[in-house]
């Protein structure tokens, strides 16, 4: 093969290496060959119970190995097509190949981030909850840009997104926003973002034009389903509704359709004002509360250095990213490194190198 093709080829084979060390394929393969004997016993399905979790398992592992045999499958065809059109000096279908082996590295490349999104709760849905800063407005009005920024990341993605709660500002913006995301793997993107964000801009509401600086914070968590237990006592819970915020005029909700849950015992509070229904607006409420609590024992579980989803005071020393507008334009993440010069890209959703960057950072904390 011609230099630039064997470096793809080399590439394809490091990220197939990475890949199989991430998921322990020979034990991944292993358990799975366990599982599917069990499977095709006859008596398989006498413990419903026991064969549906063992079929989830399943669908686990499969998972983690079908991408390693795709990029396998595809590498040596590739290889052995681009070998015989090169023997047989056919430019047009070398260079159609070598096209095709550029697609295959960054198609490695993606499958290896994925393949990283293996751990529990990684292919949940999430729910990405915003709250402005110290900053006053200056802060409100980046709460929304956020929120916006990871609306258009999840929606150039395919994925489903609603607010399920939004605290309007005083003059612009919002004090905090709640955003559910569904799609593959939602929470998985996402979880690393929990954090501090800062801006420093020139102020659209100072008269003076001087820059400001401001922050707020973004927690992440996922969506939990039935598989997790969470235990809640309703004498734990005060429950509150109230007329959904809206625009005005006709569109004003006109009862009290909104939902305010407070668990007492942890003083964690959650709202929902997404649907006219108040009933759903509390089965939304409660699966966020759900959420919490959840998130809330995995950091307890976690060794408070490492917790990434913990909510520390909105200002200086404590964010994850900034975001420099003037007087020149940068974002760069700082537990990474990675920067982009394109701001307005990046709050329009262009944020996979940043997320990328912390997901592959995580096998090496």
């Amino acid at each position: 093969m011609n230099p630039q093709s064997q470096k793809n080829a080399d590439t394809v084979k490091n990220s197939i290496a990475l890949i199989k060390s991430f998921v322990d394929f020979e034990k991944t393969t292993a358990d799975l060959e366990t599982i599917q004997k069990k499977t095709e016993d006859l008596n398989f399905w006498d413990n419903a119970e026991e064969a549906v979790s063992l079929m989830k398992e399943k669908d686990r592992l499969l998972t983690l190995i079908e991408p390693v045999k795709y990029l396998e499958g595809k590498l040596n065809d590739t290889v052995g097509l681009l070998e015989l059109a090169e023997a047989e000096n056919d430019e047009k279908l070398t260079k159609e190949l070598m096209e095709a082996f550029e697609v295959l590295v960054d198609e490695s490349v993606t499958i290896q981030i994925e393949t990283l999104l293996s751990e529990k709760h990684d292919a949940a849905n999430c729910f990405v909850e915003v709250n402005a800063g110290a900053g006053g407005t200056e802060a409100q009005d980046w709460a929304e840009m956020l929120a916006r920024m990871y609306s258009r990341w999840a929606e150039k993605k395919g994925y489903k997104v609603e607010i399920t709660d939004k605290n309007d500002g005083e003059e612009a913006g919002v004090k905090s926003i709640t955003l559910r995301i569904q799609g593959k793997k939602a929470y998985g993107w996402l979880k690393k973002e929990s954090g501090v964000h800062r801006l420093v801009r020139i102020s659209p509401f100072d008269s003076n034009a001087r820059r400001h600086t401001s922050f707020a914070s973004v927690f992440v968590m996922p969506e939990i389903d039935d598989d997790i237990k969470i235990e809640i006592n309703d004498s734990d819970l005060r429950i509150d509704t109230y007329r959904a915020s809206g625009a005005g005029g006709q569109h004003v909700n006109k009862t009290d359709s909104a939902v305010r849950i407070t668990h007492v015992p942890t003083g964690i509070v959650v709202s929902s004002q997404v649907d006219r229904s108040q009933h759903r607006n509390r089965e939304i409420a409660l699966n966020m509360l759900k959420s919490k609590l959840y998130a809330k024992r995995l950091k307890e579980q976690e060794d408070a250095a490492k917790a990434t989803n913990v909510k520390t005071d909105i200002a200086w020393g404590n964010q994850i990213r900034s975001y420099v507008l003037q007087p020149y334009q940068l974002v760069k993440d700082l537990r990474t490194g990675i920067e982009k010069g394109n701001t307005n890209a990046v709050l329009d959703g262009d944020i996979s190198d940043f997320l990328e960057g912390a997901i592959a950072q995580q096998k090496h904390e």
